[in-house]
């Protein structure tokens, strides 16, 4: 099975490097090219006669001349595209245009690859892992988490992660809203987000972390969470 080609498009040398470094130790990820030219990226997603066409960007948003955002917009929607930023501000607009994930800068690997393996059941649905001979030694695939145990003052309280709309970000705790009522803790935003499923869970702004299937109506900068 052939390699996800890809592009690191950043006006940043530095920020290439990093996702690149990254790239370069994922099997199924081979990078095309990088650029810092915005308007290169159309040449390189068309191919040419002696190129495969690139299928997945990790793009930055802010650039001089075409922001990421713009760019997506002139883009095929077989092109995938990874957002990679400094500001979180610029979540929703990625969502509304079908980015894979956005990561924010400074990037960690780990991160990386959950946005990456997204990309690849997008992108490659037949990659699946071989069958393994030996039934006996295949490891057990886990089931999927249906719920979080959550500190609220000297205990743990267990949510469930259907009943969660959205996750709030306040100065000194968070707030998970559910179809039960309001959850306050004192855990930060980003350990909720690490404990929530990413295929699920979007965090769309720093203070907030929406549940997808919750989404009812997007509008310019405002999400409308419908009911269950």
């Amino acid at each position: 099975m052939s390699p996800i080609r890809c592009l690191i498009v950043d006006d940043k040398p530095l920020a290439i490097d990093i996702i690149r470094t990254y790239a370069a130790s994922v099997p199924f990820l081979q990078v095309a090219g990088t650029t810092t030219n915005p308007l290169e990226v159309l040449t390189w997603v068309a191919g040419s006669p002696t190129e495969l066409p690139v299928e997945l960007l990790f793009l930055d948003i802010q650039m001089p001349g075409l922001t990421g955002i713009q760019l997506m917009k002139l883009l095929d929607s077989r092109t995938r595209v990874i957002l990679t930023t400094a500001y979180a501000d610029y979540a929703l607009d990625g969502f509304e245009h079908n980015a894979v994930d956005y990561l924010m800068k400074p990037v960690s690997f780990e991160r990386f690859y959950k946005a990456v393996l997204r990309a690849k059941t997008l992108l490659r649905p037949d990659m699946a892992a071989a069958p393994v001979a030996d039934s006996a030694a295949a490891t057990p695939i886990p089931e999927p988490r249906t719920h979080l145990f959550i500190k609220v003052e000297q205990r743990l309280v267990r949510v469930d992660i259907q009943s969660i709309m959205y996750v709030e970000g306040m100065q000194n705790y968070a707030v998970i809203h559910t179809d039960e009522g309001r959850v306050m803790t004192l855990q930060t935003l980003k350990q909720l987000e690490d404990q929530l499923p990413n295929d699920w869970f979007l965090r769309v702004h720093k203070s907030y972390i929406v549940h997808l299937p919750r989404i009812s109506t997007i509008e310019r900068n405002r999400i409308s969470i419908g009911p269950k």
